[in-house]
């Protein structure tokens, strides 16, 4: 069998899998002061994970912060920028609906509906076609792309102690039928390469 005729057959087998488990999409960051722009020196870490779900519409915001130098003043979505500047607030502000303020560590977990605007900062709106379905038309596009950060203020650092850029998680089922296909194809790469070296 052509190997090349083979590799485009499992990638056209692949892409056309996707749409089955495409109904959510996650998106995950480290949270550094190396991260924010400028830099800073914070010994603080942290972690989060941004999961849409687009039958329901909704963003589920899930973090952990610790050592932060100081109390949390804020914390939200920036989008949408390249990698290194900053840019307005896309989410809620100041800060997320129930997100532990006045505090050096914490956990954070809730869902939002992404269909009210009051998810959003009213600017964000304005500047992307004036409607919640293109400001989560362009918020989706933006964490897509890795230009959406996630920033948590304090009262040492008020621009940003800790931040993250978040970037596209792989589905573990497309990840893992990603993985398998290529094993297969190296398997048949080789026995190809045998074929043709003893041919």
């Amino acid at each position: 069998m052509n190997i090349n005729k083979l590799i485009l057959g499992f990638f056209v087998f692949f892409s056309a899998t996707l749409p089955v488990a495409a109904h959510e999409a996650k998106y995950a960051a480290p949270l550094l002061g190396s991260s924010e722009a400028p830099a800073n020196g914070s010994p603080a870490t942290g972690s989060v994970l941004v999961t849409i779900d687009f039958d329901l519409v909704t963003m589920r915001v899930e973090a952990n912060f610790s050592d932060l130098l100081g109390t949390v003043t804020a914390a939200h979505i920036h989008c949408c920028t390249d990698p290194g500047t900053n840019v307005g607030v896309a989410t809620q502000t100041p800060s997320f609906f129930g997100f532990p303020l006045g505090v050096t560590a914490g956990t954070y977990d809730h869902t939002f509906d992404m269909a009210l605007s009051s998810s959003y900062n009213a600017a964000f709106i304005t500047n992307h076609g004036g409607s919640v379905s293109t400001a989560f038309n362009d918020l989706v596009a933006g964490l897509d792309t890795g230009k959406a950060y996630f920033n948590l203020h304090t009262s040492v650092f008020t621009g940003g102690e800790i931040r993250g850029l978040l970037s596209p998680v792989p589905e573990p089922e497309s990840y893992a039928l990603l993985l398998a296909g290529l094993g297969v194809l190296t398997l048949f790469a080789r026995r190809n390469k045998r074929e043709t070296a003893h041919g």
